[in-house]
């Protein structure tokens, strides 16, 4: 797939307004680089189509889901024993991508998981998708990872024609500490 050119000014964004995004994009990119390789156990970035597309590696954890209007509940891991974080960014101006569809395929151990559904994750430093998975256990592991093409609307004649295809990559030989939080 082609590479999209930097973003340009057009009738609906100024050189100003590239520069916040650019900004802004930074910014996220730094923190979702420091839950990468100093918060997790392991993870990576690398450029795939329209996007950059990392992970992250820890513990399975327990998470807050909403129940009823007001209330929640702190549901904790039952046999899971792996969290996977992808994190996805334009390729341009390194933005958080929101409402994507997100899948992750572990292979390793002789044995495959997924396609695992990772729906988009509230954080307090770093929005992403991910969920957490049952493994075989610690061990070497190729992660997959699918993203289809959002149905969202995209603003702007000029720069709008991004994230139309399927992209798929693979981080080969991650080393994976299975356990809970």
């Amino acid at each position: 797939m082609p590479q999209k050119p930097e973003k340009e000014p057009s009738d609906e964004v100024d050189r100003n307004q590239l520069q916040m995004a650019r900004t802004e994009g930074e910014a996220y990119h730094s923190s979702a680089t420091y839950m990468m390789t100093s918060v997790a156990n392991t993870g990576d970035v690398t450029r795939v189509g329209d996007y950059y597309v990392g992970f992250a590696q820890e513990e399975a954890e327990g998470m807050w889901e909403l129940r009823d209007e007001g209330e929640f509940e702190f549901v904790e891991p039952d046999e899971e024993n792996c969290h996977v974080e992808i994190v996805v960014t334009d390729g341009a101006d390194k933005r958080f991508v929101p409402h994507l569809d997100v899948t992750v395929t572990l292979e390793g151990e002789g044995e495959t998981v997924g396609p695992v559904e990772t729906p988009f994750l509230w954080h307090p430093g770093v929005h992403h998708y991910g969920a957490n998975v049952e493994l075989p256990g610690d061990g070497t592991y190729d992660l997959h990872v699918e993203i289809a093409p959002p149905t969202f609307k995209r603003h702007d004649e000029t720069n709008g024609n991004r994230y139309g295809e399927t992209v798929e990559t693979t981080f080969e030989g991650v080393e994976i500490e299975t356990g809970q939080d």
